[in-house]
């Protein structure tokens, strides 16, 4: 049963690190800004799950609140962000 729980957090890093690649490579080649600023909403959200993997393999759950409020912030901040693409398509039309 061991072996089955070490192969899975073999697998999830090796799954969060290939999003995480992915992500980065969107937000440096992104066409647009929206583009963009949806892969730092992405980076945000994986960065959290590596929180949160580390945690279930070293036990340290003090580290869940550092998880906690990077995800608060980063919602935050993509809320700001789109109140700012809708009041300057206002301004557009």
């Amino acid at each position: 049963m061991e072996r089955v729980i070490e192969f899975m957090h073999l697998a999830t890093w090796l799954l969060l690190a290939a999003a995480l690649g992915f992500a980065f490579y969107r937000l440096v080649k992104g066409p647009s800004l929206p583009d963009r600023v949806v892969a730092l909403e992405l980076l945000a959200s994986l960065t959290v799950g590596v929180i949160a993997a580390y945690v279930l393999r070293s036990g340290k759950v003090v580290l869940l609140d550092v998880a906690m409020v990077l995800a608060l912030t980063a919602f935050l901040a993509a809320v700001g962000f789109a109140r700012y693409l809708e009041q300057g398509a206002s301004q557009h039309d």
